[in-house]
């Protein structure tokens, strides 16, 4: 009874919490449960305006609710959600609610929805930089995703120039970004420069493009105000949303339970239906009864060929151990211990030499920073009649991130290098193998 009293407020908050231009009604979800069919469109859009934002897409309702569907239904695929029944729902988005809401629910935790939507939709100052040290390796769920995504390829193969071309056009594209990322870094220096010592917060000393500009026009405020309303609600909404959250959960618990329950209703009628229709087909079949010998007899064999595959691989399982057992004596003999000892100090040695590459988990930086201008000379400043040093609040050098990126682009040159070795010496082995061929090397 308690949990019912607090579903509402849970749900409530939930659709709170969410973009205004997507967030659904709660009665939503409710009609989701019992797998309502007038819920679908919905939800159909809800993952869709959800998943657009969250892979920094641009989206219009204009889009075709096909199009919306086979969207959502390819980034549900790329971001590891691999329940096949969702993939066979109709294109029309006529059914499917509750397969809808178990994938939305999914999102909800497996990706942190809330939070990157309110990382994404916060209202920005125009000072932000995104900031990242980490290891660029794939998460287990996108490198599951990766192999198990079909291969579209092309028929003819592709042609190594237009390759070429596409490299070419990425590395211009990446020159471009660079340029312009510059440019707005001069600009923006030119503003916290001219507008030293203007700012309330001592800390900061200078006011940000946002206010600048508030400042050039007055009559911004209102919409900024508006934005900065909304972006409160959002954030009121995702603190309860914070402390009703085990509540929703166990809500969910009931709607798988609910799908269990239906799935075994139908297994149990068409077994029903099986048993029942059975019987019929042999009484009126005469050669029923001689079919059902011949599987009798082949399930037999089958069972006795079973019995001598698994006597045959226990015996060659017992022989390859054997001799496997043989040879690690004679490594021994040979001074195997040694040789693994010196493999494991070279190893070890080599591990030690990259410690310095490699900064300790806590002090990668990953996110959104404000950049704020620091003058050269160091001296702590003022703040309420106390001197405040840099080191009283969080902040991140950039020096200290030019330096963790050099380091990181040392790592990948030296990876970079080492395939390309491993590529030369695979493409001397095939040249060998061709007659009449010479290749010279660049």
């Amino acid at each position: 009874q308690q949990r019912g009293r607090l579903l509402p407020g849970a749900v409530g908050a939930l659709c709170r919490a969410l973009p205004p231009r997507a967030r659904p009604a709660p009665d939503t979800l409710r009609c989701a449960k019992f797998d309502r069919p007038q819920a679908s469109l919905d939800f159909w859009r809800l993952l869709y305006a959800l998943l657009k934002q969250i892979n920094g897409c641009k989206w219009t309702e204009s889009d075709g609710i096909d199009n919306q569907i086979r969207f959502v239904k390819a980034a549900l695929w790329y971001h590891g959600y691999d329940r096949p029944e969702l993939y066979r729902l109709p294109s029309d988005g006529s059914a499917g609610s509750r397969e809808l809401l178990l994938a939305f629910s999914w999102l909800l935790h497996r990706m942190s929805l809330l939070e990157q939507l309110l990382a994404r939709n916060r209202v920005k100052t125009g000072d932000e930089t995104s900031v990242c040290t980490c290891e660029d390796d794939l998460p287990n769920s996108l490198k599951d995703t990766t192999e198990k995504a079909p291969q579209p390829g092309l028929e003819g193969g592709v042609d190594v120039r237009y390759l070429q071309w596409l490299n070419g056009r990425l590395r211009f594209q990446w020159r471009s970004l660079h340029a312009q990322h510059q440019e707005q870094c001069k600009l923006l220096h030119k503003i916290h420069l001219f507008t030293s010592g203007s700012h309330m917060d001592q800390i900061l000393g200078h006011l940000s493009v946002t206010e600048t500009d508030l400042v050039r026009q007055p009559e911004n405020y209102k919409q900024l105000l508006q934005l900065l309303e909304s972006e409160t609600l959002q954030l009121e909404a995702f603190l309860e949303w914070k402390q009703l959250e085990p509540v929703y959960w166990q809500w969910m618990e009931t709607v798988l339970d609910n799908m269990a329950e239906e799935g075994n209703m139908c297994e149990s009628q068409d077994a029903h239906v099986e048993g029942s229709e059975l019987p019929k087909v042999t009484s009126c079949c005469p050669w029923a009864d001689s079919l059902t010998g011949q599987i009798d007899r082949l399930s037999r064999d089958l069972t006795t060929l079973r019995d001598q595959l698994h006597k045959l691989v226990t015996c060659r399982k017992a022989e390859w151990c054997e001799k496997v057992k043989t040879r690690e004596e004679e490594l021994q003999k040979e001074g195997f211990s040694a040789t693994a000892r010196k493999i494991q100090e070279s190893v070890e040695l080599k591990l030690l030499d990259l410690t310095y590459l490699c900064a300790p988990p806590k002090k990668r930086m990953h996110g959104s920073h404000r950049l704020v201008f620091r003058s050269k000379h160091p001296a702590s400043k003022m703040v309420f009649g106390r001197p405040v040093s840099r080191e009283s609040f969080s902040t991140v050098s950039a020096t200290e991130v030019i330096r963790e990126l050099q380091m990181r682009e040392a790592s990948l040159v030296r990876e970079l290098k080492q395939l390309q070795e491993e590529c030369r010496q695979r493409l001397d082995e095939v040249a060998e193998g061709l007659d009449g061929v010479i290749c010279i090397s660049p």
